[in-house]
């Protein structure tokens, strides 16, 4: 079992920078891929980034490449998720994802961090 546990979410203005961090329990956290998806109020949730569990690997949505950085310590069982250039349309619920050897970023998730950006 892992337990994934979002921190970093909070209020910024328009071209502003967040971090978003998601702790992993568990002493395998080197063999699972992460990610990191968002939900707006009334939208479907949608995949951000992701990164493979080597770190080798990245992946980004058109919406926030050139503007997000994915990145993992897997000696601290972390992934984080770099966010510059905010904007209004960003603000959402972010939540980190995990899974086992693929890339598929559904065996665990997280119980998700608000970040809000005003105009």
């Amino acid at each position: 079992q892992v337990q994934l546990v979002e921190s970093g979410g909070g209020l910024v203005q328009a071209g502003g920078s967040l971090r978003l961090s998601c702790a992993a329990s568990g002493r395998t956290f080197s063999s699972y891929a992460m990610g990191w998806f968002r939900q707006a109020p009334g939208k479907e949730r949608e995949f951000v980034a992701a990164i493979s569990w080597s770190g080798g690997n990245t992946y980004y949505a058109d919406s926030v490449k050139g503007r997000f950085t994915i990145s993992r310590d897997n000696a601290k069982n972390t992934v984080y998720l770099q966010m510059n250039s905010l904007k209004p349309e960003d603000t959402a619920v972010y939540y980190c994802a995990a899974s086992y050897m693929t890339m598929e970023l559904n065996d665990y998730w997280g119980q998700g961090t608000q970040v809000t950006v005003s105009s």
